[in-house]
């Protein structure tokens, strides 16, 4: 099988490019080769910044594969979490320098997880955000851990709970990302360059204690969401929200 994440390395700069047709959604084994991916990053001396960017036109992320959940057990969806949630969050983490995501397309649930576990998120002007899990009866659980933190309260809830899209123009101003430019990767890669020629030791150390500070509780939360999202995603109203996507009709909500 052809892979679906294509890694190359230059001027100190691991570039990692989603490609898995036609969304970049994740399977397990998608996941584990991003994962992999910038565990390659992080073991490798010559790499000082990493950007992550898509190679399928006008799409980052749209977040995980549905069949992952419907009619999956609870076990199968915790074993995707796990990777999603926690292994992703653990190896961004401890990467040991920047991670730059390049959203130059739709960023939709799990696609939003990606990008948010960089250091930072430059966006496109085709860019767009949204977090759709609460139209499909799922919680986004792991944003509930963060998103407030970096918006505050009353527009964390709004984008949250009505599930709608935003563009960059709106995330930029929300401090949601870092920077908006007219085509994301290049503002990316340049932003890397910079970075790529400071200290790798002074960014490394001074990396650690940002993210100390910055996710102070962030672990427990995450171990959390984790829980919450199994609890959910097996229900019967989760079911049928999955169905109801797919089948392109609207979802006939059990009662109780």
């Amino acid at each position: 099988m052809a892979p679906h994440v294509h890694y190359t390395v230059s001027d100190h700069i691991a570039s990692i490019r989603l490609a898995r047709p036609p969304l970049n959604a994740f399977s397990i084994a998608f996941l584990d080769e991003i994962i992999a991916a910038l565990r390659r990053a992080a073991a490798d001396a010559e790499v000082r910044v990493v950007v992550l960017s898509s190679d399928i036109p006008k799409m980052f992320c749209a977040g995980l594969d549905l069949d992952i959940i419907l009619g999956s057990s609870e076990e199968t969806v915790r074993a995707f979490l796990n990777r999603l949630y926690i292994e992703l969050w653990e190896v961004q983490r401890t990467l040991g320098k920047p991670s730059i995501a390049a959203v130059d397309g739709a960023a939709r649930g799990g696609g939003m997880t990606l990008a948010i576990s960089c250091d930072m998120i430059i966006a496109g002007e085709q860019a767009s955000f949204g977090y759709p899990e609460i139209n499909l009866a799922l919680p986004p659980a792991i944003h509930f851990a963060h998103l407030h933190r970096i918006i505050g309260r009353y527009r964390a809830f709004d984008l949250l709970f009505t599930a709608r899209s935003f563009s960059a123009r709106e995330a930029l101003n929300l401090g949601l990302v870092s920077r908006a430019a007219p085509t994301a990767l290049p503002e990316a890669t340049e932003a890397a360059r910079v970075l790529a020629q400071k200290s790798p030791a002074a960014i490394a150390f001074s990396r650690a204690a940002f993210h100390r500070e910055a996710d102070r509780d962030y672990t427990d939360a995450v171990a959390r969401a984790v829980d919450d999202f199994c609890a959910l995603a097996v229900s019967p109203h989760a079911q049928e929200g999955l169905r109801a996507f797919l089948e392109k009709r609207n979802p006939d909500w059990p009662v109780g």
